[in-house]
């Protein structure tokens, strides 16, 4: 008896299955189109009709790998942060971190890599640091106007720009610290005191602290007003 073709999902899913064992086995360099058909009993068109290329099926197929991470809770910013570095570190280190950094490299970067993961894939890691930083304002360690998503993952943009820029095989310790102490911590805590000094210079002048907006004058000059 002949075998039952394999359509839709089942197909997709045996495509995956093979792409993925193809990366575990000899890595992103390796990984081809008719190696992955080979192994999952079918042919090129069939992929190149869901992937348009190699990387998009490399990309697919690190997603199947790839498991959520939840974040620390120590009780401190600054162990909290060290301590997804510290995971991340590891992970970028491990044979699933090298297919991680051998599709940045073939996406041309981080950035570029997030887009082929999808939308998605970059709000959930803004989300995780997030909620590292949304922790430590509930502690009372900063305030919430160092929640903006550009500043909470500046810690992990700066790891994985070791890995890019150097081509380490990982990151020593004392770099994640300074990465930690030196630009990740001056920078929340910059945010949290700026919005503390406005505040205690409005409390001095007797103005109640409202928002503020930007108006253009006739010769398109912008200037802040305080909202009555």
């Amino acid at each position: 008896m002949s075998q039952t073709r394999r359509r839709g999902a089942a197909l997709e899913a045996a495509i995956l299955r093979a792409a993925v064992d193809e990366l575990t086995e000899s890595g992103f360099a390796a990984l081809t189109m008719e190696r992955v058909a080979q192994r999952a009993g079918t042919n090129k068109n069939a992929i190149y009709r869901r992937w348009p290329d190699r990387l998009a099926l490399g990309v697919a197929a690190y997603r199947q790998m790839a498991r959520a991470v939840q974040p620390p809770d120590t009780g401190s910013l600054r162990e909290d942060v060290l301590e997804m570095l510290r995971r991340a570190n590891r992970h970028l280190s491990s044979p699933l971190g090298t297919i991680l950094r051998d599709l940045m490299a073939a996406a041309g970067g981080a950035s570029e890599l997030l887009e082929q993961l999808g939308d998605r894939s970059g709000d959930a890691m803004t989300a995780t640091w997030l909620v590292i930083l949304g922790r430590a304002v509930a502690r009372g360690e900063i305030t919430p106007e160092a929640l903006h998503p550009r500043v909470a993952t500046v810690a992990i943009v700066l790891l994985r720009n070791e890995f890019v820029t150097r081509g380490v095989p990982t990151v020593p310790d004392d770099v994640l610290v300074e990465i930690v102490d030196e630009v990740y911590l001056p920078l929340v805590a910059n945010r949290s005191s700026q919005q503390r000094v406005g505040d205690a210079v409005g409390q001095d002048a007797g103005v109640e602290a409202g928002p503020v907006e930007v108006r253009a004058d006739d010769h398109g000059r912008t200037g802040r007003q305080r909202r009555e």
